[in-house]
């Protein structure tokens, strides 16, 4: 590991103006420490957030409010989020190993760095790692690798779990930087690769996460999340969903869903979510409907497999749903 400082500051206004010269914040640092390790990461300068009060997880109305610096296993075992939002309290639990849980933030998992082997090997071609070196993963292994949302340039996926489930639910975030504070869907967040995948999210120089808000609609405690993995144990999707549904008069009123596994970022299904709004919940309006989420599929040579299980995992969830109203 390379020499670094670190700062620890116990103000959100002393933390934006040390970033705004160049540090880097640092909370639980699951990703960062172990990318700083492997030097993939080269940070000078650290500012640890972990003293300033963004922790709090309370109800406001029908909204849950996130603090940037809540734990994964804090937030996953609160009551109010098992109980009016289960599908994050699911996706949280799916998402690592309850050491990690207990250490990262949900500010921190949402800015994770991508799990594709190349960008960790420092003899290998990476465009996020090194811009315009080349993508090793377009032609080499490739099998956990995106089928949306990619470009000649990179088809990592996006690793987290929650940010699947919160762009499913329509979350926003609260950040503060430099030029004052703003709020915009979580789904904004994240970029896609095009031709510069080395710019994987859309917060500007100096700005902090304050707060992730999820709204709560009828749909909220009708919802799922499907995790299709190697293993059991701790391990990232091959595939996943967050399903969530509202059901009234025999018909589909709502729909929310968004995949994970296969996209470059967290993958909202607006045209399947739009096909099974008015119908009946039963398997075949599912299997039909799901079978428009593969619109626009790039597969590489290894990931075809996710041409089938895509829509399988999608069914499944939606089939959950039901066990969970």
């Amino acid at each position: 590991m390379l020499p670094f400082t670190l700062e620890k500051v116990t103000s959100v206004q002393a933390a934006i103006a040390a970033a705004s010269s160049g540090r880097r914040f640092i909370a639980g640092g699951t990703t960062l420490i172990d990318l700083m390790r492997e030097e993939v990461e080269r940070p000078e300068h650290l500012v640890d957030i972990n003293t300033l009060p963004l922790s709090e997880i309370r109800i406001e109305g029908s909204d849950l409010v996130i603090g940037a610096l809540a734990r994964m296993a804090d937030i996953a075992a609160h009551s109010d989020v098992q109980r009016l939002h289960p599908l994050v309290a699911e996706s949280l639990i799916e998402g690592a190993s309850p050491q990690l849980r207990n250490m990262a933030s949900i500010g921190g998992n949402l800015l994770q760095r991508v799990r594709c082997p190349y960008f960790r090997m420092h003899d290998a071609p990476c465009n996020k790692r090194t811009p315009n070196s080349g993508c090793a993963a377009i032609d080499g292994l490739n099998a956990g690798h995106a089928i949306l949302g990619t470009s000649n340039h990179c088809a990592a996926t996006h690793p987290s779990d929650v940010a699947v489930a919160l762009v499913a639910l329509d979350a926003t975030m609260q950040v503060r930087g430099p030029r004052g504070e703003r709020s915009f869907p979580v789904e904004e967040l994240f970029r896609l690769p095009g031709d510069t995948p080395h710019l994987e999210h859309t917060l500007l120089p100096g700005e902090l996460i304050l707060a992730v808000r999820v709204p709560g609609g009828p749909y909220s405690r009708r919802a799922r999340y499907l995790k299709v993995r190697d293993r059991a144990s701790y391990e990232f999707a091959l595939v996943s969903a967050a399903a969530a549904l509202e059901v009234g008069d025999g018909v589909i009123r709502q729909a929310r869903l968004a995949v994970g596994g296969v996209g470059t970022r967290p993958w909202r299904l607006r045209t399947v979510e739009k096909a099974l709004t008015g119908k009946a919940p039963d398997r075949k309006i599912f299997e039909t409907a799901a079978r428009l989420a593969l619109e626009g599929a790039r597969p590489l040579s290894g990931n075809h497999y996710k041409l089938e299980l895509l829509p399988r995992t999608i069914v499944r969830a939606l089939e959950m749903t039901g066990e969970a109203a």
